[in-house]
């Protein structure tokens, strides 16, 4: 089978079948929710849990026309919970759940919210729900049932579809008149505005924006004539199914709007990951069942080593095996976890059972039987074999426990006959393809198996087999026990190598300096913060593994440590430096990173992402620097930028991004490296001010303050899973300028003011060639057809670099009168005449003062009905936020939060019951 084929197949075989959600037929399976191990047992929080989704399954069943349901899931309970009937967890982790039950995310309080930051239709991270959220039925008053709550953040996580409120800009005017933001434009509501008296009153206008005031409501009524839609308010009784085209306000100014200009009905069936299934599946004949569950815990880490000492793995790649083990026996294996190794080659060999991780001492003994010299074939399904027979030793079976299976070769045997029956065992399996050459066979056993993928390549410079090694990590939610790596670098030199690391005051327990050499040992300085020096003398010096470490006692001294590594002859050296959380009650600041897409025929572009937080805070203004090499040598390095354009998501999020296009045949590494080393860096957190509650449909988002002194100077690195492409020719093709996403327009008298982020001539690098903009009376002629929108005369623009600011005024030679809503779109060209896609469609009225107010129809209402009805509202939310909401540390962002809509919901029945 040629190389092609094979890659078209093994494409196939991982997309149909690897771990995740499933969408079996008419109900999704392979549902994971697991449990931080930093939330206290407590028993109802399963069965909170499994009566969230039971309701949800019905409420989805309706919701997509009794297409499909939620048929089974598993929760995932943390290792220290006690239990008799928790069964053995399989490939289940915390880290790869697409729905996390945590403490919460200081940025958002017990709000739940779903971590969304890739195209419209992408797939999103995870949901985040906090034990509080669950176990406390007064927040039902405040969002609604959990069950529909869980609908609409799974239409997040699983559809890509986007919320159609927006906080940020609550009202806007449409022909005249000014609208609430919602989809459909059919929710029915009036419009109050309440008085420090607490009697109602008309909303008054800005003179600014001639929208309403901050204090006006938006009062929902409790009949509708719509039953849409879920991503706008699934607490809204009449609310059971989603936005479809014939009811979508393409006009409101929400994120579903900005990201994918479509119905979210439409996107749902047309664009999400089961688009193809759901456009062929016809509807149940009767209700579904109830979800049927499993509650699975992995009491500990239990990983057996599998290595390559075939002839080929000879020389400096055995050498590098060795030091990268040795690294993750002393540095990054927990304590208390078991560990086996075993070598295969033509036979394989046993050279540890598994062993208990509990003192310095045991890790020094298993170091030490690590291989040192290879021959022989590459027979990798006895090593296999026998990896799994040493898992099976303890307790029969392989459920729940890892494999690390390192190999730089094609098999002598049929690695893919074996491949099935080591995935079916249950295991974990980790692979790492030591060279070009190594079966793809180690690719489909990863992704079945919810293993890491990783091919590092054996230059002695690239440190890229310790990366690997270091980042095997599997997490329960804890961070605080867990390595974080803080620097990775390498330089061929025959002088000085020199370099500073940032430990931060997060960071600084087991902190460690690895040095390694490969021909002559050298002199190597390390300089603490407050200039005490470490020398050779306070190392330790391995001679046969050509390795130096420093392990600094204690808690690492936070600020700025120089190393100055001198050699006087030509040689390859490399510096790996970990650390652990400084605190036990403080999460360290992390990096993660991941490519969107793990295979790619070069159709579509890759997009890297990095996630830069500390216990779920994002961390902003850092300089984020992703390196991605191929197996062939091809190094691109790319600045990920958080500016909310190009593949970036959402501005200041913590979530780095950049187009990757430069991609070649075959496998690729990536590495991401962050720093903050001149004070820019900053958590992003948003503001509260005290225990105040607006009881009002979108209130105006809190404004984000940042911290500086919260931060510091720190560095991180991270190694995500390698990628593979197959390209259908030798070149990646030429992609157009990137979709514009952040246009925005005001009108001044007759003058229209533009403003976006400059795309770039392929996709958001370079400098596009020109720009085409349009203007329309009619927002759907303009977003459908934009050419034969209004032409603006745009001879005078000359597009900036990529990631730039345009601002721009233009004449639309035509007099625009009070009351008219113009929208705007922008298209961008390459210089191989290659356009974008239309941009999000920009709108902007020209309202001026006037004796006359603009219109905002209330139908006749007894106001004293409505004042008494409000004060006992009144006194029902002050009883709420003294015992709920103060105890909201802080409220989410505007383009997720559903807390303050399903209040004005609750407001709104009041009012009109």
């Amino acid at each position: 089978m040629d190389s092609c084929k094979m890659f078209v197949l093994l494409w196939m075989l991982l997309s149909s079948t690897s771990t995740g959600i499933k969408l079996d037929g008419n109900g999704y399976v392979d549902i994971v929710i697991a449990i931080s191990s930093k939330v206290p047992q407590d028993n109802r929080l399963i069965d909170k849990i499994k009566e969230m989704i039971t309701e949800g399954s019905f409420y989805l069943h309706d919701a997509l026309d009794e297409k499909v349901y939620f048929r089974e899931a598993t929760i995932l309970v943390p290792p220290q919970w006690n239990g008799t009937n928790f069964t053995k967890a399989r490939t289940e982790s915390f880290g790869k759940a697409k729905i996390r039950i945590d403490n919460p995310n200081p940025a958002y309080g017990v709000e739940p919210y779903t971590n969304q930051y890739g195209e419209c239709g992408a797939e999103g991270e995870y949901i985040h729900f906090t034990p509080e959220y669950l176990l406390n039925d007064t927040f039902i008053q405040l969002y609604g049932s959990r069950g529909r709550v869980f609908v609409h953040e799974w239409a997040h996580v699983r559809w890509g579809v986007y919320d159609e409120h927006n906080r940020e800009k609550p009202f806007y005017h449409s022909n005249g008149r000014i609208e609430a933001t919602r989809c459909s434009k059919n929710i029915e509501g009036q419009f109050y505005e309440v008085t420090a008296g607490g009697s109602l009153q008309q909303c008054r206008i800005d003179p600014q924006t001639s929208l309403p005031t901050k204090g006006c409501m938006f009062f929902l009524d409790r009949n509708q004539i719509t039953n849409s839609s879920i991503m706008f308010l699934p607490g809204l009784d009449p609310v059971t199914t989603f936005c479809k085209e014939n009811e979508h306000n393409y006009e409101a100014p929400n994120m579903q709007n900005k990201k994918c200009e479509k119905a979210t009905w439409t996107v749902i069936f047309e664009d999400s990951v089961d688009k193809d299934t759901l456009r062929s599946l016809k509807p149940l004949q009767s209700p579904p069942p109830p979800p049927s569950f499993k509650v699975v815990q992995r009491k500990q880490r239990v990983v057996c080593l599998i290595l390559d000492v075939s002839g080929s793995m000879a020389g400096s790649r055995i050498l590098q095996q060795q030091q990268a083990a040795t690294h993750f026996l002393r540095n990054i294996i927990e304590d208390q976890a078991r560990v086996g190794i075993v070598t295969f080659s033509t036979f394989p060999f046993t050279l540890s059972r598994l062993t208990t991780i509990d003192s310095d001492t045991t890790r020094e003994n298993l170091i030490k039987l690590l291989p040192k010299v290879a021959s022989g074939s590459t027979n990798m399904c006895l090593g296999l074999s026998q990896g799994l027979q040493v898992l099976q030793a303890d307790n029969g079976d392989a459920l729940g426990d890892e494999i690390v299976f390192l190999t730089d070769g094609q098999a002598t045997d049929n690695i893919a006959g074996c491949a099935p029956s080591a995935i079916q065992s249950g295991a974990i399996i980790h692979t790492l393809a030591f060279s070009n050459s190594a079966a793809h066979a180690l690719t489909e056993m990863a992704n079945k198996t919810g293993g890491k993928f990783l091919s590092p390549n054996d230059k002695t410079t690239s440190n890229q087999l310790m990366d690997a090694f270091a980042s095997l990590t599997l997490s329960t939610g804890d961070y605080t026990n867990e390595p974080v790596q803080l620097e990775s670098v390498g330089a061929r030199t025959s002088d000085w190598f020199n370099g500073t690391v940032s430990v931060d005051q997060t960071v600084g327990n087991k902190t460690s300096f690895v040095i390694i050499y490969e021909i002559r040992f050298p002199s190597i300085y390390i300089q603490s913060p407050s200039g005490l020096i470490y020398t050779q003398t306070n190392m330790s010096h391995d001679g046969l593994q050509k390795t130096v470490t420093l392990n600094v006692s204690g808690t690492a001294e936070p600020g700025d440590w120089k190393y100055s590594i001198q050699t006087t002859v030509l040689q390859a050296l490399t510096l790996t430096v970990t650390s652990q959380a400084a605190q036990a009650d403080v999460p360290p600041i992390t990096v993660k990173t991941h490519m969107d897409q793990q295979f790619s025929d070069g159709t579509k572009p890759m997009i890297v992402f990095a996630e830069v937080s500390q216990n779920y805070r994002p961390v902003i203004n850092a300089e984020v620097w992703a390196t991605l090499e191929s197996e062939t040598g091809s190094v691109h390095t790319l600045q990920l930028l958080d500016n909310g354009a190009g593949a970036d998501a959402f501005r200041d999020d913590g979530i780095y991004s950049r187009y990757f296009i430069k991609m070649v045949n075959g496998r690729s590494s990536l590495k991401v490296r962050v720093k903050n080393h001149d004070g820019q860096a900053r958590f992003a957190v948003l503001y509260v001010p005290g225990c105040v509650l607006n009881v009002q449909l979108t209130p105006t988002k809190p404004p984000v303050f940042e911290e500086p002194l919260d931060v510091g100077n720190f560095t991180r690195t991270d190694t995500g899973e390698s990628f593979e492409v197959k390209l259908s020719g030798t070149t990646p093709p030429n992609f157009p300028p990137n979709r514009i996403t952040d246009l925005i327009a005001e009108i001044q008298e007759d003058t229209v003011l533009l403003n976006w982020t400059a795309p770039g001539e392929d996709l958001d690098q370079g400098t596009a060639k020109s720009y085409e903009i349009r203007w329309s009376f009619d927002l759907k002629m303009l977003r459908f057809n934009f050419s034969n929108g209004h032409s603006v005369n745009t001879t005078a623009v000359s597009p900036q670099k990529a990631g730039s600011v345009e601002e721009h005024s233009f004449n639309l030679n035509i007099t625009i009168q009070n009351g008219t809503t113009l929208f705007f779109a922008v298209q961008s060209e390459d210089k191989q005449k290659a356009k974008s896609e239309t941009s999000n469609i920009a709108q902007a009225s020209k309202i001026l003062p006037g004796p006359k107010p603009l219109e905002i129809s209330n139908p006749d209402m007894s106001l004293t009905v409505l004042v008494i009805s409000l004060c006992v509202v009144t006194m029902v939310i002050c009883f709420i936020v003294v015992l709920v909401i103060c105890a909201v540390k802080r409220r989410k962002r505007s383009a997720q939060s559903d807390m303050a809509l399903i209040i004005a919901n609750e407001c709104s029945n009041n009012l009109h019951a």
